[in-house]
């Protein structure tokens, strides 16, 4: 009988989770990672949201966190000592308008402002990329014509036999960075982006002469929104635009 009083205790327990929750707003699930915070700082602010949303408690101590997450609480707060000296993270000294006593709470608004800016810039990006490719020459007709700014000259004849990360390098004219080659690999493992659609991304960001991660980036995700899959539609896409330019 207690066992079956635990499992309906842990089926109250289960419709209760379902039903509220802690907010997050969306896009800062979205840019934590780009304005520099590791999956274990935000699981840290994502706490502290839960503690003051859910618990009301707008202080936890590091201990307090760091059961939470699974870490010794040196450990804690040195992730906190972090975020406040990046400016993501404050302490506010605020009264009890009741009590009339002092207390603290921390304050993300920085974290908050930072992954604002960070989703502009992405917007302001895509915006730039989606007008680059409805503006500017078409590399359909053959990609060895013009050879665009920053390129190596050699996009014609070698790329087919060569692995993604020593196109890349051929072309950055030198070695990737770790976090470079991460992202080559999302784009395969996790985005699931053909390797000759990315091979085609990179090209049309040579000929535009904007030979960066984030531009190449904005590409595949334009293409991936209007469900381009492969090269020949690619080029498609980017003559459909031309097209109703020049019409």
């Amino acid at each position: 009988m207690k066992t079956e009083m635990w499992k309906a205790y842990a089926r109250g327990m289960a419709a209760a989770m379902n039903g509220g929750g802690v907010v997050v707003p969306a896009g800062l699930l979205r840019a934590y990672r780009g304005v520099g915070l590791t999956d274990t700082e935000m699981l840290l602010i994502l706490q502290l949201m839960t503690y003051r949303q859910v618990e009301g408690v707008d202080f936890p101590t590091p201990e307090q966190l760091a059961e939470r997450l699974g870490i010794l609480p040196k450990a804690a707060h040195q992730l906190l000592s972090r975020l406040m000296k990046e400016g993501l993270l404050a302490i506010d000294e605020e009264i009890d308008p009741v009590s009339g006593m002092q207390y603290e709470r921390y304050n993300w608004s920085g974290f908050l402002i930072r992954s604002a800016e960070w989703l502009a810039d992405e917007a302001r990006q895509s915006f730039e990329v989606d007008r680059e490719l409805r503006q500017r020459p078409s590399t359909a007709d053959g990609f060895g014509g013009g050879g665009g700014a920053g390129s190596s000259g050699g996009m014609a004849g070698e790329w087919p036999q060569s692995d993604l990360f020593s196109v890349f390098e051929q072309e950055f004219g030198r070695p990737l960075s770790p976090m470079e080659c991460e992202t080559i690999s999302a784009w395969v493992d996790q985005d699931r982006y053909p390797d000759e659609l990315i091979r085609f991304a990179l090209k049309e960001a040579v000929f535009a002469g904007k030979l960066h991660f984030r531009y190449i980036d904005r590409i595949l995700i334009e293409w991936s929104r209007n469900r381009v899959t492969n090269t020949d539609e690619a080029k498609a896409h980017t003559n459909k635009f031309r097209g109703g330019r020049g019409s």
